[in-house]
């Protein structure tokens, strides 16, 4: 089994958590590099904002800066999306079994009893009664 660092799986699973870094990330896959104010466009939100979005996808390692004069260009960096989806594809191996499993097993040739009894209602038993009488009521003044 592939090891993983939980730190670095919690850290990019969070920064995915948000739709605004989602689609910022879109955006970057869809362009090679773009500026920050290229990125905050579309977004109705304030620059500021929009930076705090971007300093969670990058200490998630999903994207990386670059200075050039005044202007800092984002990429995208797929390494911790792709140990994501290592992760990912564990759990997607065990569930695609046990569907397969339940598809198997509905696809039986067995036919159904003519009068189906249900065994909950043929094993189930009264309730015991309380062990004590209720206990006094108060008494309105």
């Amino acid at each position: 089994m592939v090891k993983f660092s939980e730190a670095l799986l919690d850290r990019t699973f969070a920064a995915l958590a948000d739709p605004t870094r989602r689609a910022l990330l879109a955006r970057l896959s869809a362009q090679h590099a773009l500026s920050v104010s290229e990125l905050a466009q579309p977004f109705e939100m304030s620059l500021p904002a929009v930076m705090k979005h971007l300093d969670v996808l990058s200490e998630a390692g999903l994207i990386t800066r670059t200075k050039t004069g005044r202007t800092v260009a984002c990429r995208l960096s797929a390494a911790p999306m792709e140990q994501a989806l290592q992760w990912l594809s564990v759990y997607e191996r065990f569930w695609n079994e046990q569907l397969d499993r339940l598809a198997a097993f509905v696809e039986e040739d067995v036919p159904c009893p003519a009068d189906p009894v249900s065994r909950s209602s043929a094993t189930s038993k009264p309730r015991p009664r309380k062990s004590s009488a209720p206990g006094p009521t108060r008494r309105k003044s």
